[in-house]
């Protein structure tokens, strides 16, 4: 794939992409209960922050080893 592609693949995926609302059972029966969606609401906020985290950090580390590999391809030719 060359980087047009990439770049138009990627920027598809941040247009069509859809929100998502993480909570676990627990949490969900506890927050439901209370008058204010507040705290629910804040607690979907650091769910969600603390679940990117380790998929940007997989991320830049698969971009580092791709970048590796193909820069030493490269210079082999």
């Amino acid at each position: 794939m060359n980087k047009r592609s990439i770049f138009i693949l990627f920027f598809a995926l941040l247009i069509f992409s859809v929100s998502a609302e993480a909570q676990c059972a627990m949490c969900r029966a506890v927050l439901e209960n209370e008058e204010g969606q507040n705290a629910a609401k804040g607690i979907n906020d650091g769910i969600v922050y603390l679940m990117m985290i380790p998929y940007i950090l997989i991320g830049g580390l698969g971009y580092i080893i791709y970048y590796k590999f193909f820069k030493t391809k490269k210079e082999l030719k």
